[in-house]
């Protein structure tokens, strides 16, 4: 099984939504094979809380506009690590420490990367 087309847009525009606010180090994973509960992990990271609360409000308003809402929302009080579930796609936020202690992508580096087509220059 692969990551839905829809899956894929969402991560496309969540990873542009993301660079627009400075977010680095983008990379996503099609985990739809590993997981029953989710198609897509995208990772970002951002250099400080208050730049995590921006890439995620970011996020948040460009999903909306393709009609994604979250259904879940976890890390908002500490803005280290914040993590939106829109069931085809997890968005996962990271301050740069955290990006580095959890290292996501030791976990998920057998499942295929997805090209995110990203415009830097917007």
């Amino acid at each position: 099984m692969t990551a839905t087309d829809r899956a894929i847009e969402l991560t496309r525009a969540a990873a542009q939504a993301a660079v627009d606010k400075l977010g680095t180090d983008l990379i996503a994973y099609d985990v739809s094979d590993q997981l029953a509960i989710t198609d897509v992990f995208l990772v970002v990271t951002a250099s400080n809380e208050r730049q995590v609360g921006s890439v995620v409000d970011g996020v948040e308003e460009a999903l909306r506009d393709l009609d994604a809402k979250p259904v879940r929302r976890e890390g908002d009080r500490q803005q280290r690590w914040v993590l939106l579930d829109y069931l085809d796609l997890v968005v996962h936020v990271q301050h740069t420490e955290e990006r580095q202690f959890y290292a996501l992508e030791r976990l998920w580096r057998d499942c295929p990367e997805i090209d995110l087509d990203i415009d830097e220059r917007r």
